[in-house]
């Protein structure tokens, strides 16, 4: 985008990031000492709110003539913001709007597709018994604290966003599924993966239970309950986007079903189908399968 962005992306954003980073661990540093029941200086106090108002104007200044460069919100945003504080709030916003579609029975990216695998199941005893820990804990810590207002008003706003953190995780495996369609098998985990691979790039698909997952370069295993239960190898690389943004290539894919015989066999027949559609060369061997 330079070109675009023009002298804001230079002198001007990189202060304001510095000022950024210097002012998030100054306002942590404040809040600790004041949780730790250290008395701030007034003066000290206003200083901190007035950095923080001043950089937030400031931000909103830049935004604007960014906008008015011809960059999207987004774009405009991603020069603002660093990439990955970007993606890490996207991944939360992605959970909290999971447990509104979990609530309301609507999952996400199913319309018009030929087949859908829910994947959560299996998690589901394990989420529920964290959840409850964390609720446990919640508990204990407001009976604790409760001569404390400041600290107690803190740590529980701090327990309750644990807990529908991990009720989140939860919601958005279970409204997240694996979803067969448009010539694509799309695979997913929670929030944080969603990859499209292509049919006409699965060489292989076989029934394969496994419960242990070593981290190997170009594979992508995406265990629930510690297991996968459907393996497919691709005759080229896929891009798998981490949740930070890294990207890297992959050739073998193991996911898991609540029902991995119908996965299966519905990728397995999708296959075969785009295959018999491409007009394969008459020496070309048949799907491998297991």
């Amino acid at each position: 985008m330079t070109g675009v962005a023009g002298t804001e992306r230079g002198p001007v954003l990189r202060v304001l990031r510095a000022v950024a980073y210097a002012a998030l661990p100054a306002e942590l540093v404040l809040l600790t000492l004041l949780l730790g029941g250290v008395r701030i200086p007034g003066g000290v106090w206003a200083g901190a709110e007035l950095v923080t108002a001043g950089l937030l104007a400031a931000e909103a200044v830049v935004w604007v003539r960014l906008r008015r460069r011809g960059l999207s919100r987004r774009e405009a945003l991603a020069e603002l913001v660093p990439e990955r504080v970007l993606r890490l709030i996207g991944h939360e916003l992605r959970l909290m709007a999971s447990l509104g579609r979990w609530v309301a029975r609507r999952p996400h990216g199913t319309g018009g597709a030929a087949g859908v695998f829910p994947h959560a199941r299996d998690q589901a005893a394990l989420m529920y018994g964290f959840a409850f820990v964390c609720l446990v804990e919640t508990v204990g810590m407001s009976w604790l604290l409760a001569g404390r207002p400041v600290v107690h008003a803190v740590v529980l706003v701090l327990d309750v966003y644990t807990v529908l953190f991990v009720l989140g995780l939860h919601a958005a495996a279970v409204t997240r599924p694996h979803v067969l369609a448009d010539g694509r098998l799309r695979v997913r985990q929670a929030a944080h993966v969603d990859v499209a691979v292509p049919l006409e790039r699965i060489a292989a698909v076989r029934r394969e239970n496994r419960f242990t997952h070593e981290k190997a370069d170009g594979e992508l295993n995406l265990a629930v309950g510690s297991q996968t239960s459907v393996t497919l190898e691709l005759s080229g690389p896929v891009d798998v986007v981490g949740l930070l943004g890294r990207v890297r290539p992959v050739t073998t894919v193991r996911l898991h079903a609540d029902d991995p015989k119908a996965l299966y066999e519905a990728v397995r027949d999708a296959v075969a189908v785009t295959r018999a559609r491409t007009a394969p060369s008459p020496g070309q061997d048949p799907l491998p399968t297991a």
